[in-house]
């Protein structure tokens, strides 16, 4: 019994922290299975139709359907629609299929990463910072509804759901697109 309300207590104060924890959390209408892959379930979301084109026109389908593990923080359809008209569509052709690729691995970490290591990081140093794939540093600190990530050109996103567990790592879905 002391071990369910310890856990209890655990995910109300991340939650209160501004970080939910949920078992099969629901993303986009679908639940999110932590036997699958980030590929696997991100297909299954409504809300991630546009980053799984992107990850398809990129031909990064095989890497994020690996073994990983990585910890990938994934924008809605509502935050590709915030960028400047256009820009999706010119991201999407062929032609720039390296500047695709380097915007999408701008959103992956080598690593599982949970929204308590964020938080703790935070904590302890006031922010924290990792090196994603793509060779860049996204910084987290804590914001005034949870905690945001900002990219390279000083963008912020708010992290709106964390920790959906994967099977070859962690999602957490974000409101815009990070920028390298």
């Amino acid at each position: 019994m002391k071990k369910i309300v310890r856990a209890a207590l655990f995910a109300a104060a991340l939650s209160a922290g501004g970080l939910a924890i949920a078992k099969n959390p629901m993303v986009g209408g679908a639940a999110m299975y932590p036997t699958k892959t980030i590929v696997e379930n991100a297909v299954n979301s409504k809300d991630h139709t546009t980053l799984v084109a992107a990850v398809k026109a990129a031909g990064l389908v095989d890497t994020l359907s690996g073994p990983g593990p990585f910890t990938v923080f994934a924008p809605t359809n509502a935050a590709f629609a915030k960028l400047p008209a256009g820009t999706v569509d010119t991201l999407l052709k062929p032609e720039n299929k390296q500047q695709l690729t380097a915007v999408l691995t701008y959103h992956v970490v080598p690593g599982r990463i949970t929204a308590s290591q964020i938080a703790a990081k935070v904590k302890a140093e006031g922010s924290a910072s990792f090196t994603t794939v793509q060779g860049g540093t996204l910084t987290f600190k804590k914001g005034a509804k949870g905690y945001t990530v900002t990219d390279a050109k000083g963008g912020t996103a708010n992290i709106t759901i964390a920790d959906v567990a994967q099977s070859n790592g962690m999602i957490h879905v974000i409101d815009r697109v990070l920028l390298p």
